[in-house]
């Protein structure tokens, strides 16, 4: 992939230092393992929205389900529940 653009970025003195030795003692130039964690959170924070995007479409779903009437109470969904135990039990 083409290297074309440069970042810079100020940062504390002990900072830059620690880092630099660490990359140094992986054997690997910093600019790579900036890169490696600049993906990593660029991946994570996609996961987050993607996820989140999931969840408001589930609970979108499950509202107009309730607002529709197509849904069940509690005590049917402990009911129903309490007859597959049952069923479970017996079968054993």
């Amino acid at each position: 992939m083409a290297k074309d653009a440069l970042f810079t970025m100020k940062l504390e003195a002990d900072l830059r230092d620690d880092f630099m030795a660490e990359a140094s003692a992986l054997h690997r130039p910093a600019s790579q393992v900036l890169r490696e964690l600049m993906r990593g959170f660029i991946h994570e924070q996609q996961e987050k929205r993607s996820y989140q995007a999931f969840l408001e479409t589930k609970v979108g779903n499950a509202r107009a389900a309730i607002a529709a009437g197509d849904s069940l109470t509690d005590e049917e969904v402990e009911a129903e529940f309490a007859a597959r135990r049952a069923a479970a039990t017996r079968s054993e």
